[in-house]
Order: structure tokens, then sequence, then C-alpha cells
């Protein structure tokens, strides 16, 4: 079988048409995946759970249709479940979880062609904005080895980043596409709530905060993949209006003059790198060159509530991970099981009562109903993805008497103790520090994008983050399209690339 050196100089469509084409077959384009996966994931760690005989099968079994027959594909090894292969959650006490049936998403992908060569790697429970589980280690950045791809969707970015393969799964409760797509220098969507399924196994994922989608070199790609997923599935809890035409269409669409906001100044008021400040400066000149109408503003909506918010509801999600993960277990789950931290997270939601849950709900809905009426003056607001550069491996990681704390509170249940201290708060601040401004996009529901536009003076990417209506796809794709085209980024490969 010939070797296809010119693999990395197409996106996933640009491979279709050369399948289509029968100018290579998939299963040529399959062994040149694998064999570029097998010489840089060493390096990078992205790829946990290899399916190459199953992609090798898959094509010889299966006559391969849709917009992206033949394309080589990963999957974030969280929540998209394949039949046959491990789902560990990133977690040791799932190593041994082999999924009975595919996810409605998963089905989709097969029905689009994309042909799946592994899972990558994820945070436990994809809790956090770095990617290093222990279960399998840190995954790295190809920008710098030193530095972390983001998370949750950590590997994903770092394997299409690196050129393993041109698309890859992801899913963003908080920012776990739009992160790494930052951090990784490239393209990251958050699907409106609803936009994508999330059956048969789940509804509205993390209170609806959590969707699914892809990340991509290529802004064509992901509005491609998405042509082929949106839409409900069977018990469906969102039910959306449709897009009025593909959205390969609008990518061939101007976006037309947009009134855009632009803000750099952190939600919970903490330090914003000058670098993350220099790349949306960048952006919004870039906009004004392209003809659009730039201000700078902010909705009003207080941030340090909204941070406590997401973490009272993220907490009451990991204690809830956490009674699944005992009927895993057919026993009750104890700390060793998960790591420490996770298991922290768990007690702290033990100790907020339903009123307070459902109070903080409440303050999403009324984060909706402001943006709704931002967005009557503004097309889209811009702010930085992140607010500073990809951090080290290991920064974010709890310190040694940090470790020895949660130790005591974990094996005493302190988790009351805990919120009364006011843990929460300076949580809600420190913990958000780096990635205060993608949130917002999870809470109301709306579609988000990070876009690679900017890289600092040590070479690490910091991503531009658009905000649309609620639904509005459209016309984030179709500015992307524009932006991809005035400044292009396909080319721009990090020192790891395969």
């Amino acid at each position: 079988m010939r070797a296809f050196q010119e693999y990395d100089q197409y996106d996933g469509l640009g491979l279709a048409k050369l399948v289509k084409e029968k100018e290579i077959s998939p299963a040529e384009i399959c062994e040149e995946a694998i064999a570029r996966i097998e010489k840089i994931n060493p390096q990078l760690n992205a790829v946990v759970t290899p399916m190459y005989d199953i992609a090798r099968n898959y094509i010889a079994q299966n006559p391969l249709d849709g917009a992206f027959a033949g394309v080589p594909f990963l999957l974030k090894d969280l929540l998209e479940v394949y039949a046959g292969v491990v789902e560990t959650k990133g977690s040791k006490a799932y190593r041994n979880n082999i999924s009975d049936h595919d996810s409605e998403i998963v089905k989709r992908y097969k029905k689009a062609g994309l042909v799946i060569l592994g899972k990558t790697n994820t945070p436990e429970f994809g809790l956090l904005g770095i990617t290093e589980p222990e279960l399998h280690g840190p995954t790295r950045n190809p920008w710098n080895l030193d530095h972390t791809p983001g998370g949750s969707s950590g590997g994903s970015a770092a394997a299409v980043a690196s050129g393993m393969v041109p698309v890859s799964s992801g899913n963003d409760g908080g920012g776990s596409i739009r992160i790494p797509a930052s951090c990784c220098g490239i393209f990251g969507l958050k699907v409106s709530r609803g936009r994508n399924p999330t059956g048969p196994d789940h509804g509205a994922l993390w209170q609806g905060a959590a969707v699914e989608h892809v990340l991509t070199r290529s802004v064509r790609d992901s509005a491609g993949i998405l042509d082929a997923t949106h839409g409900p599935d069977v018990g469906a809890p969102y039910i959306i209006i449709p897009p009025s035409q593909p959205y390969l269409k609008e990518i061939e669409q101007k976006p037309g003059r947009l009134r855009v906001a632009f803000n750099t100044h952190s939600p919970i008021d903490t330090p914003v790198h000058q670098d993350c400040i220099k790349a949306v400066e960048h952006t919004a000149g870039l906009l004004e060159k392209l003809g659009h109408d730039v201000e700078e503003t902010m909705p009003k909506i207080d941030g340090l509530l909204l941070a406590k918010s997401f973490f009272i509801m993220y907490f009451g999600e990991v204690s809830a991970e956490i009674k699944e993960l005992s009927l895993f277990l057919g026993r009750k789950a104890k700390p060793s099981d998960v790591e420490p931290l996770t298991w922290t997270l768990g007690l702290l939601g033990q100790a907020f009562s339903a009123g307070e849950f459902v109070k903080i709900i409440r303050e999403w809905d009324k984060a909706a109903r402001v943006m709704g009426r931002f967005h009557e003056a503004y097309d889209v607001y811009l702010t930085p993805t992140m607010a500073y550069p990809p951090v080290k491996i290991g920064e974010l990681q709890p310190k040694p008497a940090e470790r020895v704390l949660l130790k005591v509170v974990n094996t005493l249940g302190l988790g009351g103790l805990l919120k009364a201290s006011g843990v929460v708060d300076k949580l809600a601040t420190e913990s958000l520090s780096k990635t205060p401004f993608t949130q917002l996009a999870n809470f109301t529901g709306q579609p988000a994008m990070s876009v690679p536009l900017y890289w600092s003076s040590e070479g690490l990417p910091c991503g531009s983050q658009f905000i649309g209506r609620f639904g509005d796809e459209a016309t984030l794709f179709r500015l992307a399209a524009q932006l991809e085209n005035e400044q292009p980024w396909f080319n721009k490969r990090p020192p790891v690339f395969a």
C-alpha cells in the first residue's frame, strides 16, 4: 500500500474529495493516519485508546458514504461511546468499562463516513481545563511540549494541531472545546444548546451547559460535520430551530457588516495576560479592516455570581458522577477510586441543598435574558478565549500542601466544613482565573467559537472568542470563514507536526 505524503496538506473535506474522485482509497488514508499517530503520539500522549484494527475492519466491511467518506477521525474518551471499546472517562475506575452500544453522535459520525481510529485523552470526568489525568498521564502541546494543550478536549486538540487527523471530537461544558482550540492554534466551535444530540444515555448534559461537536484545522470541516450531526434524537430535551440552509453554504456567504462588541476585562476581575489582550486587539483591528463596526463594551452581567453558580453545578455533577460510579462498581465508591480533587469536589456537591442548586440555575436564565437583549444591539461579542497563554504542565495541579489538605478532607468527609470556610468563592476566582471568559456561553446556551489569529512572542497560540446569538451558528461560521480567508492559519504548523 503506497504512502500518502500529502496527507497533511488536506483538511477532512479535501481528503474526502480525493476518495470520491478515486485518487486514493480510504484504506490508504487510514494507514497514513495510523503511521502519523504512531510517529507523533509518543511525544504528545494525545491518543490513549488506539482502534486501528477496528478501523481497518470497518473500512473493509462497510460501504463508506457521506460528506466525509474515508476521513480519519478520533473520539474524545468521554460521553461519546463506541460499541466494544472502552470508555474510561479519564478515570482509573473505568479502565475496564466496555461500551455495549454507539452513542447517537457516534452513529452520525459514522454515517458521515468518518473512520474512527482511536480515543483521545481527557482529564477525569472532563472536569479540568488541562489534560493531566492520573490514569493516562498528561497530554502535551505540540507548540511547546512543556505546556498544556488545554482541556478537557486536550487530547483531541493536540491530535488535530499536530496533524495526526484533520478532525477530532470534543464536548464543551465550560470551555472544553474552545480552551484547547485556543491552546493549540486550531478552530473550535461550541454549538448552541440542543443543536447536537446527546442520547441515548444523556439529555441535558451538565444541566444543559455541555454540548458535543468537534475541533478542526479548517472552518469548513467544522461546518460540514455540523451539517451531518445536527438535529434532535429520540427523547431530546431541547429542540431548537434548524438552520435555514446547510452550514457549508453559510461559509460561502459574506457575513455582512457586523456590529461587534469587544472586551478584554475578566468577568471575575482577575488579571488578563497582555498576550491575550493583544490577541483581541489584533482581532478587533482585523474586523475593522474588514468593514465591521467594532465597539469596546460588555454585557451587564455579575461575573463573580455566575462563576460561583458554575461551581455549585460542577460540585453537584461530580457528586452525581460518584454515585453513578458506585452503581458501576457494585459497591460504594471510596476516595481511592478517583483522583483526590475529584473526591473533594464530590464532597462539596453533597454540602449544598437542592434549593441552592436550583437558585444557581435561575441565574443562568437571567444571564440568557441579558445576553438576548445585548444581542439586539450587537451581532457578536468578542473576548479573549483565555486570560493566559497555555500554562506549563503541572502548573495547575494541587501543590504538596494542598494535596495533604485534600487527603484530610477526603478521609474525614469534610465537605460541609469546606463550604462553610468560603472555599467556593475562592475556587470560583482562582480556578477560573486562567479561563474566565468561556463559561458565559455555557450558561446561556449560546454558540461560541475560538479562532486562532494570534501567537505570543514565545510562539504559543492565543485564541479570540466570539459569542453569537442563541441558535445562530450561521453568523459565526460566515465570520470565521471571512477571518480564515483574511488571515489563513491552516499551514501554520507547530514544531511537533506529523
